[in-house]
C-alpha cells in the first residue's frame, strides 16, 4: 500500500478527538444527540482546524446504523464508508471547480431525490465563499427551506466574501486557530504512537511554523520525519529545514542589548547574516520575543513555557519601558522593511535602533558616550542665600516652570523692600534655589551728595516655595533636578520624609508602586547628590496614602477642588436656578468644567 499522509492517518473520527474547538464540538453534539440539527451549517476558520473534519463526523453522526447521535460506532458500513472517503450519500463539492450556476442547479436538482445508503443526504461545499453571485442566488431558496432528507454544510476561510442572504440561513460556527503548545502537544502524543524519539524543543519548533493549522503542522511533522531519516527528531536540524536558525542568534542579539554592548551586538548581526535568514521572519519573531518579555515583565509566570528559561533573566535586566519602545521599533521596522534598500539593512537599523533608544536614565553598566540615555544636570546651586549672586559664576541657572517665573516678577515687583537679607533655607538642607531676576526699569541717576543705599532683594517666589515644609518643598526641588519621562513619575508620586545622617528617605504611594524600580531610584539618588553637592543614600519606603501628600498627588486634589468649585458655582448662579425654577431644567452630569 502507497504511504499515507500523517495528517490523514491521524484526522479525528469522533469528536472527542478534536482539539481546540470544544465551543463548536459541544454545539453540535447536544444537536446531534436530541435530533436537532440545523438543515443549513456554516463552518468558518483558517486552514487546517477542522472544518471537514467535524462536517465527515456530522455526516456519520446523522447515518450511523445505530442511530442518529453524537457518538457514531464507527465499526458500521456507513462510519466505515465516510471514514474511507466513499460514502454515496456524503458528496463534497469543492466551490473553487464549480463556480457557475449551472453546477449549483444540477446540486439542486439532485438534493430532491432520496439518500441512497443513508437517513440523510449531506452536502459538504468547501471554500464556498469561490461561489459567483448567481450561483449564490440560485441556492438561496434550497438552503433556506431544503427537503428534510438534506443537510447543507458549508465551510470557508473568508466569510466575509458571503452574501448577507447566505449568512443569515445558517447556523455559523467560527472555528479557532490552534494554539502552538496545543498543536506540540499533539504531535508528540503522534510520534509516541508512531514510535519515533524527539527532542520538545524540535516539535516546538514545528508547532510554531504551523501558525495555527494542525494540518500544517503535521505536515511539517512529515517532512521532519523524512528529513531526520528516521532517527530522532532534534533542534538544530529542524531549524534547519525550516530555516529558522537565526531564532537562535536572536537571544544573542536581545543580550546584547540588554548589556548596551555595541561589539557583542555587531558580532551577533554578523551571525545572522552569515545564515542567510529571511529578515522579514526574523523581525516577527522578535517583536514576539519583545512581546513574551513584557508579558513575564508584567505578569509574571505567564509566559511561554517553552521561552521562560532564556527569556527570565532578560525579563530581569532590562526595564519595562525598554521593552514596550524595541518592541514598537521592531513592528514598525517589519512594517518599513520593503521600502529598506535592502532587507538586511532595514533589519540592522532596526537593531541600531533599540541600541541607540533607551529610557532607563541610563542605569544599564557600560554606556556608551552620548548615548541618548546620558541627561544634562544642572549645576549645584548653594541653598544659603535667596540671591541670585550666591550662584557661582560658571554655574548654569537650573530651568523652572512659567508658573515659577510669574510668580517671582510679581513677587519682586510688589514685595517689600526687606530692611536685612533673609535668612538661609531651613530643613531640605542643600536644596538648590532657583531665581530669576525681574527686568527692572532704568533707574535715574541720584544726586552725588546724597548716594542711594542699596536695598537687600526681596525673597523670590521660588525661594518662597523651597522654603516652605513638607510636599511644596519636594515639589519644587523635582523642578530643578532635571528628571524626565517615568523617573520624573516616580518622584512626583513619592512624599519627603526628611534628610538625616546623609540618608534621604522618600515614600512612595503604594498604588503605583510598580514605578519603583532601582534603575530610577539610582537616578534619583545621583541627582539629589549631585545638586547636594555631597554623597547621599536614598530609601524608599511604601506608603498608602493619605499621610503625606505627593506632588502628584496634590496635583489631582487640585484638579479635584477646581471642579467642585465650578459645580458650586453654577448651581449658586442666578440664571441657572431660575431655568431650574421656570422650567425644571437640570444641569447634564459632566458638563461643567473650570475655566483656567
Amino acid at each position: 500500500m502507497s504511504y499515507l499522509a500523517l495528517a490523514r492517518k491521524w484526522r479525528p473520527r469522533r469528536f472527542e478527538d478534536v482539539r481546540g474547538q470544544g465551543h463548536v464540538v459541544k454545539a453540535l453534539s447536544h444537536a446531534l444527540d436530541h435530533d436537532r440539527l440545523h438543515p443549513a451549517i456554516l463552518l468558518t476558520g483558517t486552514r487546517g482546524v477542522g472544518k471537514t473534519t467535524l462536517a465527515r463526523i456530522i455526516a456519520k453522526g446523522l447515518n450511523c446504523e445505530t442511530g442518529v447521535s453524537a457518538n457514531p460506532c464507527g465499526v458500521c458500513s456507513a462510519c466505515r464508508e465516510v471514514n474511507d472517503g466513499r460514502f454515496v450519500d456524503l458528496l463534497e463539492i469543492d466551490a473553487a471547480s464549480n463556480t457557475g450556476v449551472d453546477n449549483v442547479r444540477d446540486l439542486i436538482d439532485n438534493a430532491q431525490y432520496s439518500p441512497a445508503r443513508g437517513r440523510y443526504k449531506v452536502y459538504l461545499i468547501d471554500e464556498v465563499h469561490m461561489l459567483s453571485k448567481g450561483a449564490f442566488n440560485a441556492l438561496l431558496k434550497t438552503l433556506e427551506e431544503p427537503p428534510p432528507h438534506v443537510k447543507f454544510i458549508l465551510a470557508t476561510t473568508d466569510p466575509q466574501k458571503l452574501p448577507i442572504t447566505v449568512l443569515s440561513r445558517c447556523l455559523q460556527f467560527n472555528l479557532k486557530r490552534l494554539t502552538p503548545t496545543l498543536i506540540r502537544d499533539a504531535l508528540a502524543e503522534i510520534l509516541q504512537q508512531e514510535g519515533i524519539d524527539f527532542e520538545t524543543a524540535a516539535i516546538a519548533e514545528i508547532s510554531r511554523a504551523a501558525d495555527g493549522s494542525m494540518r500544517d503542522g503535521l505536515s511539517l511533522l512529515d517532512q521532519a520525519i523524512a528529513f531526520a531519516g528516521g532517527a530522532k527528531l532534534e533542534h538544530e536540524p529542524i531549524e534547519e529545514m525550516l530555516g529558522t536558525g537565526g531564532r537562535r542568534n536572536l537571544f544573542a542579539v536581545l543580550d546584547a542589548l540588554a548589556a548596551n554592548d555595541g561589539t557583542a551586538l555587531q558580532a551577533a548581526m554578523q551571525r545572522l547574516a552569515e545564515a542567510g535568514p529571511d529578515y522579514a521572519a526574523l523581525l516577527n519573531d522578535l517583536a514576539a520575543y519583545l512581546q513574551r518579555l513584557a508579558v513575564l515583565q508584567i505578569l509574571p509566570g505567564a509566559g511561554d513555557e517553552d521561552d521562560a528559561p532564556q527569556l527570565a533573566p532578560l525579563a530581569e535586566r532590562l526595564s519595562i519601558e525598554d521593552v514596550q519602545v524595541w518592541y514598537q521599533i521592531a513592528v514598525l521596522g517589519r512594517r518599513d522593511l520593503p521600502y529598506a534598500p535592502d532587507p538586511r539593512l532595514g533589519f540592522e537599523m532596526a537593531l541600531l535602533r533599540m541600541f541607540a533608544l533607551r529610557l532607563d536614565d541610563g542605569a544599564a553598566s557600560g554606556g556608551k558616550a552620548g548615548s541618548s540615555n546620558s541627561a544634562i544636570k544642572p549645576a549645584p546651586i548653594g541653598g544659603s542665600s535667596a540671591s541670585a549672586t550666591a550662584a557661582a559664576p560658571a554655574a548654569a541657572p537650573a530651568p523652572t516652570t512659567r508658573a515659577l517665573q510669574q510668580a517671582e516678577v510679581s513677587a519682586a515687583q510688589t514685595a517689600p523692600v526687606p530692611e536685612k537679607r533673609p535668612p538661609a533655607v531651613p530643613e531640605m538642607a542643600a536644596a538648590p534655589v532657583v531665581t530669576i531676576s525681574a527686568a527692572a526699569p532704568e533707574a535715574k541717576p541720584a544726586p552725588k551728595s546724597e548716594p542711594e543705599p542699596t536695598p537687600t532683594p526681596a525673597p523670590t517666589a521660588a525661594a518662597n516655595v523651597v522654603a516652605k515644609s513638607g510636599d511644596l518643598d519636594w515639589n519644587a526641588r523635582i523642578e530643578v533636578l532635571g528628571l524626565d519621562g517615568m523617573t520624573r513619575q516616580f518622584a512626583r508620586h513619592c512624599a519627603w520624609l526628611g534628610l538625616a545622617d546623609g540618608v534621604a528617605h522618600l515614600a512612595l504611594e503604594a498604588r503605583v508602586k510598580h514605578l519603583l524600580t532601582e534603575e530610577r531610584r539610582s537616578a534619583v539618588e545621583r541627582a539629589l547628590s549631585e545638586q547636594i553637592g555631597a554623597p547621599l543614600k536614598l530609601v524608599v519606603e511604601l506608603s498608602a496614602g493619605g499621610d503625606r501628600l505627593t506632588p502628584a498627588a496634590a496635583d489631582e486634589q487640585r484638579i479635584v477642588d477646581k471642579q467642585r468649585a465650578a459645580e458650586v458655582a453654577i448651581d449658586a448662579d442666578p440664571t441657572v436656578r431660575s431655568f431650574r425654577e421656570a422650567f425644571g431644567a437640570t444641569v447634564r452630569p459632566g458638563s461643567v468644567h473650570p475655566i483656567e
